[in-house]
């Protein structure tokens, strides 16, 4: 059985290689680095054929196999449309759905926050805000 893509710098350098290679994708700049065989970082931004822009970043655990951080912002050009994040906000019951992930929306967008559905620590979450920008873009259309 293979193991997870959180298990290795090279396992998780192709799993984004492999995300990002789509046709609604113009470019990706995000690189996966280490300076040890235990922890990585994953950063950089995903520009879409649909305006949309991802900046991210991801700090990596190759040794639990876990994502230990991230931050996943959106934007239409200069327009900062949502982000992820994983600060914790214990004393949110709207949020313990998916504690500590959740997601910022307008209007107020530093206060005004939900559950981050499929967004996780044990998982790699880059496919599931790809498909969520590139619904988006379509939706916009």
């Amino acid at each position: 059985m293979p193991g997870s893509p959180l298990d290795s710098l090279s396992a998780y350098s192709q799993l984004v290689a492999e995300v990002v290679d789509r046709p609604d994708i113009l470019r990706s700049t995000i690189l996966v680095w280490s300076g040890s065989r235990y922890t990585g970082v994953a950063e950089g931004e995903v520009i879409f054929t649909n305006g949309l822009r991802l900046r991210m970043r991801e700090d990596l655990d190759f040794n639990a196999g876990l994502i230990t951080a991230y931050g996943y912002e959106v934007y239409r050009g200069a327009d900062h449309l949502y982000w992820y994040d994983d600060f914790p906000h214990p004393g949110d019951d709207a949020l313990a759905e998916t504690f500590p992930h959740h997601k910022h929306l307008p209007p107020n967008i530093r206060r005004n926050r939900v559950p981050a559905q499929g967004i996780q620590f044990d998982r790699p979450n880059l496919e599931v805000v790809i498909e969520e920008i590139s619904d988006l873009g379509n939706k916009a259309r």
